[in-house]
């Protein structure tokens, strides 16, 4: 996981200005993968976003992997940046992988105040279903 947020980091540092680097997040949700349509529904909705953002976990082989959508571009490129870094990854990678990147490339600092707060419903979500998938591993 170090090595996805290195890459992150690396990826957005190259550009100097927030504007590149919001042209950047644009990429990353445009390269996210089609959502499946019988996953929009409430049950994957993230709350506390003022956008429509989805999220759903597949488990698979002791790893998670996050399938993630929004209607909005800019929220839609934190779900490709989040989905880039944690899936594919083990429940205790996952929790073990704190979202400073997001603070060190300049993200959360121009965010509003609701897509911070939609950001951290985001974190929130991915994390609750990491340690979900981590609990259920304990019991098989």
């Amino acid at each position: 996981m170090l090595e996805r947020t290195t890459q992150i980091k690396n990826r957005f540092l190259q550009f100097k200005d927030w504007e590149d680097r919001y042209k950047e997040l644009i990429v990353l949700g445009r390269a996210l993968a089609d959502y499946p349509e019988d996953k929009r529904d409430e049950k994957y909705k993230v709350k506390g976003c003022q956008s429509q953002v989805w999220l759903y976990p597949e488990f698979k082989n002791g790893k998670v992997y996050f399938h993630g959508d929004s209607d909005a571009v800019l929220v839609k490129g934190i779900v490709g940046l989040l989905v880039s870094v944690y899936s594919d990854a083990t429940p205790d990678e996952i929790l073990a992988t704190k979202p400073d990147f997001l603070k060190e490339v300049g993200i959360t600092e121009h965010l509003s105040m609701n897509r911070s707060n939609g950001l951290q419903a985001m974190m929130k979500q991915i994390q609750m279903y990491a340690a979900v998938y981590k609990s259920l591993q304990k019991v098989q």
